[in-house]
Parts: structure tokens; sequence; C-alpha cells
């Protein structure tokens, strides 16, 4: 009877141990994630001010960006019968009503056509040395700021490449005070947030460099078309009356 008894203890035990075995198991690997924001501002304090610069470059190459493009496309706009009118005034006789006509029209041509119209009469070098001047000066207007956008995509991998440097600085200094036993995680981790300075900084160059580009293309196109009206408004004052 005592044997019976220990060979259904022994049995029952055997079953509890088959049964909490697959409860007390080894727990699943959970991997870590890591959300942008998380990724881009977990750098310390220093990774954080540089994060901070580069976003700060970033908005404000977006917004030179922007407020250029739309400046010369609004300088690009004139009214492709404007020549044609300011011809028949001149052959008529209607200097002043040449010149209302340029002040009515905000563009860069209508300025340097208004110039012109202000020097009649006098030697037709003085008039081209006259709309020269004055196309410098749009010029200059044209290309306002947009030298900045060229600073801010050669300054953005810079700074971000700073970060990273100064990253791995803090990253190897914390594996040679930690005496050899700094976990390779935490390392690798520092590192590769260091890393993020970079990725940021070339986002920042490369959307500037297109952007700066883009803009002297623009800015070309205008300056070309204020080269074919001068031309021919000096052809006009060169026309047998």
């Amino acid at each position: 009877m005592q044997v019976l008894t220990d060979s259904l203890v022994t049995d029952s035990t055997m079953v509890a141990q088959q049964v909490v075995e697959p409860i007390i198991s080894e727990p699943e690997h959970v991997e870590k994630t890591l959300s942008i924001i998380d990724l881009l501002f977990s750098g310390g304090l220093g990774g954080q001010i540089i994060m901070a610069v580069l976003f700060i470059l970033f908005f404000f190459a977006i917004y030179l960006y922007f407020e250029r493009l739309f400046a010369i496309q609004a300088a690009s706009k004139i009214d492709k019968n404007f020549m044609n009118q300011i011809r028949d005034n001149i052959v008529e006789g209607r200097i002043d009503a040449a010149r209302k006509l340029c002040q009515q029209i905000d563009s860069p041509i209508s300025r340097m056509t208004e110039k012109g119209i202000s020097r009649i009469g006098k030697p037709l070098e003085d008039i081209n040395t006259a709309i020269e001047n004055a196309g410098k000066l749009e010029i200059y207007k044209l290309e306002k700021n947009v030298s900045m956008l060229a600073t801010i995509s050669g300054a953005g991998p810079m700074i971000g490449f700073l970060g990273t440097v100064v990253g791995m600085i803090l990253a190897f200094h914390k594996m040679a005070t930690a005496g050899g036993q700094i976990e390779v995680g935490a390392l690798s981790e520092g590192i590769y947030v260091a890393m993020t300075t970079t990725v940021v900084g070339l986002v920042v160059g490369i959307i500037s460099y297109i952007g700066y580009n883009h803009l002297v293309v623009k800015t070309d196109k205008v300056v070309h078309q204020m080269e074919a009206n001068a031309v021919e408004f000096l052809d006009l004052l060169n026309e047998p009356s």
C-alpha cells in the first residue's frame, strides 16, 4: 500500500512539473524600439543643442527659399505688350505717359525702362549706363539673402559632423572610465545617437543646396529677361524718327 502511495505521489509530481515547465519558460526577447523624436533628442545636452541649431537652420533655409522664390516669380511677371506700349508712347512723343506706365508696374524691367526714359535727350551712352546701373541694383535685390542658403548648405553637414565627433568622444570617454566593464549595448546606443547629427546635418545641407541652385536658375532667367528688354529699349531709341 505504501509503495502504491509513493508511486501516485511521484506520478503527480511529474505531471505537475510538466504543466508548470511551459508556464515558467524563458521570457521571449522583446526588440527595443526607438521613436524618431527619441533618437533625435537622446544625445545628451550637447547633442540636443546641436540638433536645435540644425533645426533652426533648416526652418530658416525653408523660409529663405520660399521668400526668395515668390519674390523672383513676382519680378518675372510682366505684360507681354509692355514694350509695345512704351514704343507707341515714345514714338508719339508721350514721354510722361511712358514713365507713368512704368511706375504703375512693379517689376525690375519697368524700373529699368523708366530710368532709361528719364534720360531721353541725353547721349545714348549715358542712357545705356543709367540702365546698366539700375539693372545692377535690381539684380542685387533679386539675389538678396540667396547666398545665405549656400552658407547653410555648407554649414549644416559640418555642424552635424561636429555633433557626431562630440558624441563619439563622450562614448569613448565613458568606455575609458568604466574600467572595461561598460555594456556593449550602452556604448552602441551612444554611437548611433551621435551619428544621427550627421544624418540631420546632411539633410539640411542637401535641401539648402538644391534650393540655392534652383533660385540661381530662376534669377538667371529674370536677368536674361531684363537684358533682352534693355536691348529692345535701346534699339527703340536708335530707330530713325
